[in-house]
């Protein structure tokens, strides 16, 4: 039907163009929406935070802020891990960590309540956490959760890699030291990560 728009000679009606798609066998296929992306999209509520840590990594001390990100990690199969961890950027260290097979909501959860279990008691009480704007982010859930702890909230700019740089020059630098060629599921990534 497009082609035939863009021909001047060529008038035909959408009734005819569907009959002789019927008469002929033609099918137009159509795309279906991608449930994944919809599924972020529900999440992302546009619960965004200013960028308060303005790239101060080192300026506060320790337990003072926090980063946090995600990262992909391929698997023998062919499939991905989803690592999500939680560095003090004044010491470099990781606080917290949790390897999932998804990258559903519960485990970026679950990586904050680690660190509140194991370090809540050395964390100052005006600490901030950093993220970027991802979904996970700036989901209702992640936002209530910090508040419950009193954690501040912080983010990096949109598309803006240098706000969060040493929580993602770390995750380039554990993937370089580990080799997960040999792990086939996600326990065996998860064993294959060792940190801290």
């Amino acid at each position: 039907m497009r082609l035939l728009r863009h021909d001047p000679q060529v008038l035909m009606n959408l009734e005819k163009v569907c009959r002789l798609m019927r008469k002929y066998g033609l099918k137009c296929p159509v795309r279906k929406a991608n449930p994944y992306r919809r599924m972020m999209k529900a999440l992302k509520e546009n619960n965004y935070a200013a960028n308060i840590l303005n790239r101060e990594f080192k300026e506060h001390g320790a337990s003072s802020v926090l980063l946090t990100d995600i990262t992909y990690l391929k698997r023998q199969d062919g499939r991905s891990s989803y690592l999500s961890a939680i560095m003090d950027a004044g010491t470099k260290e990781i606080l917290a960590h949790v390897v999932s097979p998804s990258l559903d909501l519960d485990f970026v959860l679950e990586t904050v309540e680690m660190l509140m279990d194991k370090h809540g008691a050395e964390l100052k009480t005006d600490a901030l956490l950093h993220s970027d704007q991802g979904s996970h982010y700036t989901s209702h859930k992640f936002t209530e959760l910090l508040g419950n702890n009193d954690l501040r909230r912080s983010m990096s700019r949109r598309a803006n890699c240098w706000d969060n740089a040493p929580q993602v020059s770390f995750f380039g630098h554990m993937k370089e030291e580990i080799d997960l060629s040999v792990c086939g599921t996600n326990e065996e990534v998860a064993a294959a990560v060792v940190i801290g």
